[in-house]
């Protein structure tokens, strides 16, 4: 796929197809956390999106990109939650059907959600080959369209969106900072900021025990090996090539966080600002605080990616 394809103007068609079926999302803050931090966090609360999460950005536009012959045989993609059931709701406001494939091991509510929003659900092995093989394998008996839960060029035009509405609402930021799995919402959010302003640093967040993207920065290839280990269920996915590209053009940096760190952030969220954050949102605000010195007395725009907690394991609860 050719990465520049996705452009400022490609993510302001996205945000105008999907206006009447997205929320507009606020801008959150909070006094106690900029103290702590020393720096002023903009919090883009894409956990009160619908379905609970950002990607219902690039489901939507994908499914309102297609033309009606293409749109009449569905769409199917996999997912281990969020993705799922944004592209099962973004079927339904358009009247089609969604096949989703779930890995056996995906959050029970996640899953519950997918199949709320009128999916049909497909399961498979917890790995990123058997769940590629089985969407694959649906998109050849059904003819559906296959959208990407981060490769897609619609998708990740769609999730760029979140920034370009942040960027709005702030007027401006130093600093972007987004959670990092297969990358379609760092590629489409560092395209739309630096076609807005090209001096803001953009960072991605992303787990140790998921570290393929510093790892692929740092290594100067494609790292597509590595197998996640990490609380934050949204970031396990591998970073695709399309991504691996856009980030190396646009990125200021990888800042990797432990599970112990993504925890206290989490609660310290929960604590403070009263928001029911996942485990993938609270990379942000552990990379804040982990990495003080590239945020410290700066304006930083952080994406809150997700909210949606398996309320039954959280994660501070032994």
């Amino acid at each position: 796929m050719n990465a520049q394809i996705i452009t400022l103007d490609t993510i302001r068609d996205a945000a105008a197809r999907i206006a009447p079926h997205a929320h507009v999302t606020p801008l959150l803050n909070s006094r106690s956390i900029d103290a702590i931090t020393g720096a002023t966090l903009l919090f883009k609360a894409e956990h009160l999106q619908r379905v609970g999460a950002f990607k219902f950005r690039g489901a939507c536009n994908a499914v309102w990109s297609l033309d009606d012959e293409t749109a009449r045989r569905g769409v199917v993609t996999h997912s281990s939650g969020n993705h799922g059931a944004a592209l099962a709701l973004a079927a339904r406001t358009r009247g089609i059907t969604a096949h989703v494939v779930v890995p056996e091991d995906a959050v029970k509510s996640k899953v519950a959600a997918i199949e709320a929003y009128g999916a049909t659900l497909h399961y498979c092995a917890p790995t990123m080959a058997a769940r590629d093989a089985t969407a694959e394998r649906l998109q050849r008996e059904t003819g559906a369209e296959l959208v990407h839960p981060y490769k897609d060029p619609r998708v990740i035009a769609g999730q760029g969106t979140a920034a370009l509405e942040l960027l709005t609402q702030s007027g401006g930021v130093d600093v972007l900072v987004t959670p990092v799995g297969g990358g379609g919402l760092t590629s489409g959010c560092a395209i739309a900021a630096h076609g807005l302003d090209p001096q803001i640093k953009v960072f991605a967040a992303e787990p140790e025990g998921a570290a393929d993207t510093y790892e692929s920065l740092r290594q100067g290839r494609h790292v597509t090996d590595m197998v996640p280990n990490t609380i934050a269920d949204g970031l396990r996915a591998n970073i695709g090539a399309i991504n691996y590209d856009l980030m190396r053009q646009h990125l200021a940096g990888v800042l990797v966080v432990s599970e112990e760190e993504m925890i206290a952030a989490m609660r310290l969220v929960w604590q403070r600002m009263k928001q029911v954050i996942e485990p993938s949102s609270a990379t942000v605000l552990a990379a804040v605080l982990r990495y003080r010195e590239h945020f410290a007395g700066k304006r930083v725009g952080l994406v809150v990616s997700g909210g949606n907690v398996d309320l039954d394991r959280l994660p501070w609860v032994a």
